[in-house]
């Protein structure tokens, strides 16, 4: 119940504060091209409750994602401003909406698509017993993923291979480990990794 208080009360205030920073985002987006500022995608939520994500537009409109649900840096279908709002992590903020809407929570395992945790359904058994979160420790540790997954010959294997298995291990041992000063913390090395 705390941790609920405090993810809406910081959402909020999220929001408050960085309103100039989402209309002017919102500006350039529009500027570079047609179509919808915020991108929408399912994933997969608390009880494994699907959910819609806000994120801020990164790609150009009308491209699909050609099958993978991944993208790597270089990717032509990223716009100039999407590339700045990826590479500042900027994309994200729109999933303080998640958080007020109770889908989402500051702190928590990243949510993924749909095919990927049914892939992983047992461990996601685990994980998906809290909110997924717009930070976690995984999340940290895979800052650069796109520049990782360019080096890959295959890049969507290399994810379901490599990087998603070490994802849900440490995302499982920030859910048995998880307390309000473990989520500050990460909240903290967060915000001071932000350009």
């Amino acid at each position: 119940m705390i941790k609920r208080c405090v993810d809406v009360t910081l959402a909020l205030a999220g929001i408050v504060l960085l309103l100039p920073l989402f209309a002017l985002t919102a500006l350039l987006i529009k500027l570079e091209s047609a179509g919808p500022v915020m991108f929408v995608h399912e994933r997969i939520g608390r009880s494994f409750r699907p959910f819609r994500m806000y994120k801020f537009r990164t790609m150009r409109p009308g491209v699909g994602l050609d099958g993978s649900e991944i993208t790597v840096s270089g990717d032509a279908r990223v716009t100039v401003v999407g590339r700045w709002l990826r590479r500042t992590k900027l994309d994200e903020l729109p999933q303080l909406l998640n958080v007020l809407r109770g889908e989402m929570s500051l702190v928590g395992p990243r949510p993924e698509v749909r095919r990927y945790v049914e892939q992983f359904r047992q461990d996601y058994e685990e994980l998906l017993k809290v909110r997924p979160g717009i930070t976690d420790p995984a999340s940290l540790k895979y800052r650069n993923e796109e520049a990782i997954l360019a080096e890959a010959t295959r890049p969507e294997e290399y994810y379901i291979q490599h990087i998603l298995p070490d994802k849900i291990r440490v995302a499982r041992e920030y859910v048995q480990n998880a307390s309000f000063l473990g989520d500050l913390l990460i909240l903290l090395r967060t915000i001071s990794r932000l350009p």
